[in-house]
């Protein structure tokens, strides 16, 4: 567990509703409360489509809240506009799933680093170099006059991340941040953004569908289902006693080598039923 729980939380969201246009309209996410210590790593898990990335987008400003309120430090997050974001609110930083998005293709990576900089420096920070933070993240700081089509894709998912940290955030956002890398470069990534937070003591909210990756680096796990946090706790804790039936089978999803070179089959349809059926019952059950 993190050592700063019991500290005031840097993130705060408050049964935070993201609805989509439609007849009726799509609710994604569905009174969603939850808080994040300084320093602090929390996990949030749950297969496609239940909303993770809608919240992520919902807690940085990207999407508008249909109902609730997020809280960076006790100020409430604005939606994105077209006007620049205030010096406080660049304290919450963002690493998208695809770098190949979300880094620009015709600017030097030195330049898109700097950015950062430039945005820890209006809040007070003291300055820094591009080129440091790319040696940070394990890659030649020569490399800063490149540009993003010169690096492989873990290459560049490292440069977004560089670039996200080197504005020093209080609070991170990391949206599938591994999942188009290769496995032997998922584990490590993501462990260096774990050492980085924690080094810097910022708190980082990671979106995995990955839940062996996120054993590994989370203090806290959150567990959605259906726009709802179903499941929450230390992450050692949920996986070794789980208590919400999704969460089960979820952990139940994970491959365990065994020798036998096959595919391990799909749950028997006994079992899927039987968690299934459970499911609202549980969900009734639950406090609020």
């Amino acid at each position: 567990m993190s050592e700063n729980q019991g500290t005031a939380p840097v993130l705060t969201a408050d049964d935070v509703v993201v609805e989509y246009r439609g007849r009726p309209p799509v609710r994604a996410v569905d009174g969603v409360s939850f808080s994040i210590a300084p320093g602090e790593v929390v996990a949030l898990v749950g297969e496609s489509g239940c909303g993770k990335s809608s919240l992520a987008r919902a807690v940085v400003g990207i999407e508008k809240l249909a109902g609730g309120a997020i809280r960076l430090a006790g100020d409430a997050v604005p939606v994105l506009g077209l006007r620049r974001r205030s010096p406080a609110m660049t304290g919450m930083q963002m690493v998208f799933q695809d770098p190949n998005s979300s880094l620009n293709p015709r600017r030097r990576i030195g330049d898109q680093i700097g950015d950062g900089v430039r945005a820890a420096v209006a809040r007070g920070d003291d300055p820094s170099h591009p080129s440091d933070w790319l040696t940070r993240v394990g890659l030649d700081p020569r490399a800063v006059s490149n540009y993003p089509h010169e690096f492989s894709g873990g290459q560049k998912q490292r440069i977004a991340i560089a670039r996200a940290l080197a504005a020093r955030p209080r609070m991170l956002v990391a949206d599938e941040p591994i999942s188009a890398l290769d496995a032997s470069t998922q584990v490590s990534v993501a462990a260096l953004m774990r050492s980085l937070c924690v080094e810097a003591g910022a708190a980082m909210l990671f979106i995995s569908h990955d839940l062996s990756v996120v054993r590994r680096i989370a203090d806290r796990t959150l567990v959605m289902y259906r726009g709802r946090i179903v499941e929450s706790g230390d992450t050692e804790t949920i996986w070794q006693d789980p208590v919400h039936p999704y969460t089960r089978a979820l952990l139940a999803a994970i491959p365990v080598p065994d020798g036998s070179g096959r595919v391990p089959a799909a749950p028997l349809e006994a079992d899927r039923v039987s968690w299934t059926e459970s499911l609202p019952d549980a969900l009734e059950r639950m406090p609020g």
